[in-house]
């Protein structure tokens, strides 16, 4: 008993604890109803939720909690500093030196050893890694804490009341590690409402929490297995193999990331906050323009309002817009991680919004239909999925590789084989598309027969599916793919 104790309240690198584990869940069961009672008296409330969600964290990274807690501090005091001054050479001072601080630590953990050895390849140098380790979510909460503090700059929000209130905020535990990246106008006032949690909202959240649990626990982890051996050895495997891979990663990571919003935003609104729509099926996209209206919204808009219309946005005429779109892109690739491939992917998908853009100017086209409407789609389609391969493959080498043995390799004489051997493999990611392409409106009504049911049903079915989805993924755990973001 005393070991299980030990282990349950230490961090085990080997094992850290995700929404996908049966540790975070009994801790979940045990963590609401105190939740439940506290949820009125606001500043119990909010110390009882910051305890939680630090624990979490260092139940997922460790030591690096206290890397949080210095940059809500931080950022905080700079904020309040902010907030004070009328002189505009002190508010543009304090901005800078938050800026620099966030984006110092980040590129620290994150970009050093690939800044230094590509500094190295250059100069020919000898170039020894630093023994880093990445703080796991320090993008999404450095982008969280980066808007806050501009946005006490340019007086779009208030200061935040409290120390309290800022670090409940920052760290609070279902958006912490992979988002949604939350924007403080919209959360903070949502600490002070008084409204009951109702039924539906709670049921709702757990419908959520369900969808996303078979998103990653069942699809993606699933299709993951094949795809890994393929991304990890493209040149042992057929060109049609690599293509199926690449099929299946375009699903794997739309269901693992999807998945993890849909629980993060599912334990919050049986929480009582609201978090928004991070992904609004993103495959069924027209465009690429379209694509980035709906695939990780959260920071495709930040990205907007933070970068692109900074820069000038579309106000300084049609080459600053492109451009401007191009530099956008690659901070996204670039937030994504530290690697050529990144910066390729983020700079591809800048090249496409920027074709977009051109060809709506040149060549509008009012409606869609019949074969332009189906093409549009699958252009868009096999552009995203593509594009993929260099966000997933280890080094821009082993994606070219991979995208070679698709266009020199690909032999129909496999595809039977593959089907005989993989049957299991292809079912899923059969069921996958179809589950992705079904309409909006079949989902929401399985959602009201879930929610008008009776409340013992809706229990035991949530309680049963949640058992079985831990026991299908197995014993270990797989990270979720934005953890490492």
């Amino acid at each position: 008993m005393i070991d299980y104790l030990q282990s349950v309240l230490t961090y085990e690198p080997e094992s850290p604890m995700l929404f996908n584990s049966g540790l975070f869940w009994v801790l979940f069961m045990i963590f609401l109803p105190i939740y439940g009672m506290l949820r009125n008296r606001k500043a119990t409330m909010m110390v009882y939720v910051i305890a939680f969600s630090l624990f979490f964290y260092y139940k997922s990274s460790g030591a690096f909690c206290l890397l949080l807690i210095a940059r809500t501090v931080i950022d905080y005091y700079i904020s309040h500093w902010l907030a004070r001054s009328d002189s505009k050479a002190t508010r543009r001072a304090l901005l800078t030196t938050s800026l620099l601080l966030s984006l110092g630590t980040l590129g620290y953990f994150k970009y050093a050893n690939f800044f230094m050895e590509n500094i190295s390849v250059l100069f020919s140098t000898n170039f020894q890694p630093l023994d880093l380790v990445l703080p796991v979510g320090i993008s999404f909460y450095t982008f969280q804490s980066i808007s806050y503090v501009v946005d006490v700059y340019k007086g779009k929000t208030g200061q935040s009341k409290s120390l309290l209130e800022y670090l409940f905020f920052l760290s609070f535990f279902p958006a912490l590690v992979a988002g949604p990246i939350v924007r403080s106008t919209a959360f903070l006032p949502q600490i002070y409402n008084k409204e009951k949690i109702g039924e539906s909202t709670v049921f709702s959240g757990m419908v959520l929490i369900m969808i996303g649990l078979v998103k990653k626990a069942i699809v993606a982890d699933y299709l993951a297995q094949f795809n890994n051996m393929v991304f990890g050895m493209p040149d042992s495997y057929s060109g049609f193999e690599c293509l199926m891979a690449v099929l299946g990663f375009s699903v794997q990571i739309f269901c693992d990331f999807s998945g993890y919003s849909d629980i993060a935003i599912g334990i919050s609104r049986i929480m009582g906050f609201e978090l928004g729509d991070n992904f609004r099926s993103p495959y069924k996209s027209l465009s690429i323009t379209e694509f980035w209206r709906r695939w990780h919204i959260s920071l495709s808009s930040w990205l907007r309002d933070y970068v692109y219309i900074p820069l000038g946005g579309n106000r300084k005429g049609s080459f600053r817009t492109y451009l401007n779109l191009m530099i956008t892109m690659l901070v996204g690739g670039i937030w994504h991680g530290a690697g050529w491939q990144f910066i390729i992917w983020g700079g591809m998908h800048g090249v496409g919004l920027v074709i977009h853009k051109l060809k709506s100017r040149f060549f509008p086209v009012q409606q869609l239909r019949g074969i332009r409407l189906f093409g549009s789609w699958l252009g868009t389609f096999a552009f995203v999925t593509l594009l993929w391969v260099f966000f997933r493959a280890e080094s821009t080498s082993v994606a070219v590789s991979l995208i070679g043995r698709i266009f020199t390799d690909f032999t129909p004489e496999m595809v039977l084989p593959f089907m005989q051997t993989r049957g299991a493999w292809v079912g899923v990611c059969v069921f996958a598309f179809i589950a992705i392409f079904t309409p909006l409106k079949a989902y929401q009504w399985v959602e009201k027969r879930y929610i008008s049911s009776n409340i013992i049903v809706k229990i035991i079915i949530f309680a049963v599916l949640v058992q079985l989805i831990l026991e299908f993924a197995g014993t270990e755990v797989a990270p979720f793919i934005y953890f490492q973001f």
